[in-house]
């Protein structure tokens, strides 16, 4: 194998680019160390996280166990604010906003605890001798096998190193080799960026174990006098070392290293968290266990079982756009090259890394990607690195069913049943209500007041949001059993609703109130004065919340009582609003700014994630939206910038989705690079700093250009931009249990697809060319409603248009309907006519 390796390297001019070539679909690859945190690449196995700097002479992995958090088992309730309540409301109806804001402030924002902050166990540095002087230097992030690789010479010695974070074994794996005997000398020390014990374990002078405890925590924001909330969450992290020739000695809380062949390092993490009330688990005890379990294998295996545990995920999709010339370059100059270049396969590659995180940060059986997924330095990250549940935490999981990674949806489902039962005592206490409530931000203790103040965090309809997402994976799947299962928090959710919606005095319409439409505020108000009653925002989460309890109870066939109750109130909601610039109105007063650039498009959560705008069943309520989006602009952070994405991709225009994903794959965090939202050098979205969301954001963004399943049918390639003329995707799953088992299209028309439906039942698809069974079979036209009980119609009222507004006709590209019957696991065919 050297030899052929030594010939490739006469050839070529440099040995990182032979292996850049040599099949980098799904890899990041470079040509030098990670400048900073933002450069360093990340893995993960959904409890273990680490960061891999890739530097020859000292290396630093940052690691992560996504159960370490700051303070412990705790509520935060204001009690105060049920008797405030109706104060509140009287203010809003009357127009006294600021004073409203203030009640709020005193009477509903929390008095115990803002939250506790995620935080990073700390630092293993592994410093080497003599690497100074490195040539040929590259290193990897192969997604396809999610495995790192640095790999470098020094001296005319090849120095290699592979590290993965093991799904199956629950270790960090990390072997060092060189192509000579007796080349390999470091020492490994670990610490934390406060003080944590740190220790050689002395019996066989192979071990490092640093232990410790989230912080005490207590937001600025409280009073002086309120305790913090103790950091109750234990921590071991250990490494062994197993040298190959060589010596290991310990001296000084270090082991070191000499003149070793090979070098296998194994790092275990562990806690003592066991759930959001308990933290009575043994930290030690399982840090233990993991490692000698680990130990106990070879690492071939160690290697396959990782790999193969992994693609079993990772392999349902593929997805091919084509490739250029720009494949041959390192990643960071394919980012930074994007927007002015052609680069399909960096699309395709940035796509397919968003499942890679997906995969790597929340796994089932453990807790959901945070706002960082599971990677953060930090003791007090951005935004404490916690779930904010007014769009982030849910952008999350966008991709979770439609690119086929079900499975990862799990642990924000379980969260959802975790918040379903701390948010009752919440919803009780503050508004008298029955049901469950979760506000704009939660953390690993479920905590479901409001935090952060008015301005954000008075917006109770963040577990009506999070609650969407139980029904939308039974959409996918079909599963009655799961149905269920979760139908408890849909009920509560619904029954919360329920239980606060209040007449307004205009229309009689039930409205909630007090709110916001996060974190934004109408024109003409004081700074920060976004309190309001009845946003659209809300409206929409609320019609949403009732009408998929009433399709689950229905179809449990369970609580006839409620389900009228429900029918009822729907009658009731408000309509969405066309205003006088022909948007669509985020408040119910006709309020808007056409020059407003907030990065918060809350109104338009009625186009996507939901389906409750369509051109065509309500022609202008998608003119609104697509007017809205127009007036917000373009430019913006991170995750706006991917919402907007995906909303183009619904609103059908493939090229404007595109030129977003221009504004998004560009190079930032570099000097002279670009200020404000994009991508760093490791393709983790700048928000900026780094948020997941962005990431995940793409990846659900791109799978709607090229499959829908939202609007009554099935949608192929329904926003394509004129780039990507020529390609295929195979594995995209749709609503009614169906999945694209290959769709390939040539000159932007279709020419093959392979849809398996594994639930039966009628498939009705959309197209913009005719279609036919591969036989030559003429396919049935659709005329009437679609027979599939996964794809009924929102019942929407018809939306009020301001006089003012002067919509156009909307002008749609023709497409074709057709209407398929299909049994359990049959494969449907159809091919271009």
């Amino acid at each position: 194998m050297k030899i052929v390796l030594s010939t490739f390297i006469v050839i070529c001019v440099g040995f990182g680019n032979v292996l850049a070539q040599n099949d980098n679909q799904h890899k990041l690859w470079y040509d030098a160390p990670a400048a900073d945190w933002n450069e360093a690449l990340p893995l993960g196995n959904g409890r273990l996280g680490a960061m891999v700097f890739g530097n020859p002479v000292n290396e630093n992995i940052q690691l992560n166990e996504l159960t370490l958090w700051g303070g412990g088992p705790h509520r935060n309730d204001n009690p105060n604010a049920k008797e405030a309540l109706s104060e509140v409301r009287n203010l809003l109806f009357d127009e006294k906003y600021d004073e409203a804001h203030r009640l709020a402030e005193k009477s509903f924002i929390s008095k115990v605890s803002h939250g506790m902050p995620y935080e990073t166990v700390g630092n293993l540095r592994l410093n080497f001798k003599n690497q100074e002087n490195y040539t040929d230097y590259y290193r990897e992030l192969d997604i396809e096998n999610a495995i790192n690789k640095t790999r470098y010479t020094v001296d005319g010695v090849e120095y290699h190193r592979e590290m993965f974070t093991s799904f199956t074994d629950q270790v960090i794996v990390i072997k060092l080799t060189a192509n000579k005997a007796g080349k390999i000398s470091f020492t490994a020390s670990m610490d934390r960026p406060e003080p944590a014990k740190v220790s050689t374990y002395t019996e066989n002078g192979n071990l490092l174990v640093m232990t410790g405890f989230g912080s005490d925590n207590k937001n600025k924001r409280l009073p002086k006098e309120t305790p913090a909330i103790k950091g109750e969450v234990e921590f071991d992290s250990r490494v062994k070392i197993v040298p190959s020739g060589g010596a290991l000695t310990a001296t000084n809380n270090t082991l070191e290293v000499k003149n070793a062949d090979s070098v296998i390092l194994y790092i275990s993490i562990a806690t003592n968290f066991v759930n959001y009330q308990d933290v009575s688990a043994d930290a030690h005890g399982r840090a233990a266990n993991y490692l000698a379990k680990a130990e106990q294998k070879k690492y071939e295996d160690l290697v396959t079982d990782h790999s193969s545990y992994y693609q079993q995920y990772f392999n349902r999709v593929s997805l091919d756009l084509g490739v250029s010339e720009s494949t041959k370059n390192p990643t960071d100059v394919r980012i930074k090259e994007f927007r002015d270049g052609f680069d399909p396969a960096l699309a395709a590659l940035y796509f397919q890394f968003g499942r890679y995180l997906l995969i790597s940060s929340s796994q089932p059986g453990g807790q959901a990607a945070n706002l960082q997924g599971l990677w953060c330095k930090d003791l007090t990250p951005p935004w404490k690195s916690a779930y904010t549940v007014n769009i982030n935490t849910q952008m999350n999981y966008w991709p979770a069913e439609v690119t086929n990674l079900t499975e990862m949806h799990d642990p924000l489902i379980q969260m959802v049943r975790e918040l379903s039962e701390a948010g009752q005592e919440t919803a009780k206490v503050m508004y008298g209500a029955e049901g469950w409530v979760t506000h704009h931000n939660t953390d690993l203790w479920r905590i479901a007041g409001p935090v952060d103040g008015a301005t954000w965090g008075m917006w109770p309809t963040g577990g009506t949001w999070l609650a969407q997402h139980v029904w939308d994976k039974f959409m996918y799947s079909g599963d009655l059993g799961y149905l269920k299962s979760v139908y408890p928090a849909m009920k509560g959710a619904s029954e919360f609703c329920l239980s606060v919606l209040i007449p307004e005095p205009k229309n009689d319409w039930l409205i909630i109130s007090p709110t916001i439409s996060p974190e934004h505020g109408p024109k003409g108000r004081n700074k920060g004065i976004n309190i309001a009653a009845g946003t659209t925002m809300d409206n929409q989460l609320v019609f949403d919340m009732l009408t998929k309890t009433i399709a689950a109870a229905k179809l449990l066939n369970v609580d006839a009582g409620l389900v009228a109750k429900m029918e009822t109130t729907l009658t009731k909601l408000p309509p969405m609003k066309v205003g006088q610039y022909n948007q669509i109105q985020e408040w119910m007063e006709d309020l808007d700014d056409p020059e407003d650039k907030h990065r918060h498009v809350s109104h338009l959560y009625g186009l996507y994630p939901s389906n409750l705008m369509s051109p065509y069943r309500n022609p202008e309520l998608f003119q609104g939206a697509e007017n809205t989006l127009i007036q917000r602009g373009d430019p913006s952070t991170g995750w706006s910038m991917n919402w907007k994405i995906n909303l183009w991709a619904r609103l059908l225009d493939g090229n404007h989705a595109y030129k977003l994903m221009g504004e998004q794959i560009k190079l930032v965090g570099r000097p002279g690079s670009p200020k404000g939202g994009g991508t760093y050098a490791n393709m983790l979205d700048a928000h900026p700093p780094f948020q997941i969301d962005g990431n995940f954001g793409f990846t659900s963004g791109l799978a709607e250009m090229l499959v829908q399943s939202h609007d009554e049918a099935i949608h192929l390639i329904p926003a394509l931009p004129d780039v990507w003329k020529d390609g295929n995707v195979k594995g995209l799953r749709a609503r009614g249990g169906f999945v694209i088992e290959s769709l390939e299209w040539k000159n932007g028309e279709i020419v093959k697809a392979i849809i398996k439906s594994n639930l039966g039942g009628n498939l009705r698809v959309r197209a913009y060319n005719e279609l036919a069974f591969e036989n030559g079979k003429q396919l049935s036209k659709a005329t009437a409603i679609n027979s599939n009980k996964f794809y009924s119609i929102p019942d929407i009222k018809q939306p009020l248009v301001s006089k003012k507004a002067q919509l156009k006709e909307l002008t749609l590209k023709p497409s074709y309907l057709f209407d398929i019957p299909t049994k359990a696991g049959e494969e449907i065919i159809l091919v271009k006519k």
